[in-house]
C-alpha cells in the first residue's frame, strides 16, 4: 500500500502558473469555491484551427493593475458559475499548471475580473486533492525570506 503525500496549506499562499508565465502570484484558498479562479480581463474566444482558444490578460500582482501579461489558451469549458453572494456568471475555464510548495498539477480556472477582490486568484476544492488546509495560518508552502540586519 502507498501512502499519499499530504500538503499542508495556510489561508493564503504564493504560487506559480508557469504556462502563463507567472513565477509567483497571491492565492486564497477558499474551500467554499468549487472551482478556481483568476483575475483576466479582455478575454476573447476564437478559432484556431478546429479547436476553441481563448486570448485574455492577467494582472497577476495584487494593487497592481499596470503590469499585466496577454496569455493564449485552449478553451476547456465554458460554464456558468454562481458565487458566494448568489450572483450567476459565464466563464471561460482553461487548464494549466499550478505550482504550490511541492505540488504541481493541472488545475482548472475559470476567467473572471477580480479587480475588487483583495486576490488575484482563488484556489478551489478541485484543486486541492491530497491538501489540507490550516485555516489559522498562512504561507506554509513558501520559504520565508532572510530578514536584512
Amino acid at each position: 500500500m502507498t501512502e499519499k503525500h499530504i500538503t499542508k496549506v495556510g489561508w493564503k499562499e504564493y504560487g506559480a502558473l508557469p504556462e502563463l508565465g507567472v513565477d509567483r502570484i497571491h492565492i486564497k484558498i477558499d474551500t467554499g469555491a468549487r472551482t478556481s479562479a483568476i483575475h483576466a480581463t479582455k478575454h476573447k474566444v476564437f478559432h484556431k484551427g478546429k479547436k476553441l482558444w481563448v486570448k485574455f490578460t492577467i494582472a497577476p500582482f495584487q494593487d497592481d493593475d499596470d503590469t499585466t501579461m496577454e496569455c493564449e489558451m485552449p478553451v476547456k469549458d465554458q460554464r456558468t458559475i454562481t458565487s458566494s453572494n448568489g450572483h450567476t456568471s459565464d466563464r471561460v475555464v482553461i487548464e494549466t499548471k499550478l505550482v504550490l510548495g511541492g505540488i504541481e498539477r493541472v488545475i482548472e480556472l475559470t476567467l473572471i475580473c477580480r479587480k475588487q477582490m483583495k486576490f488575484r486568484m482563488l484556489l478551489g476544492r478541485q484543486a486541492m486533492q491530497d491538501v489540507v488546509v490550516v485555516p489559522q495560518k498562512a504561507h506554509l508552502t513558501t520559504k520565508r525570506k532572510h530578514k536584512k540586519t
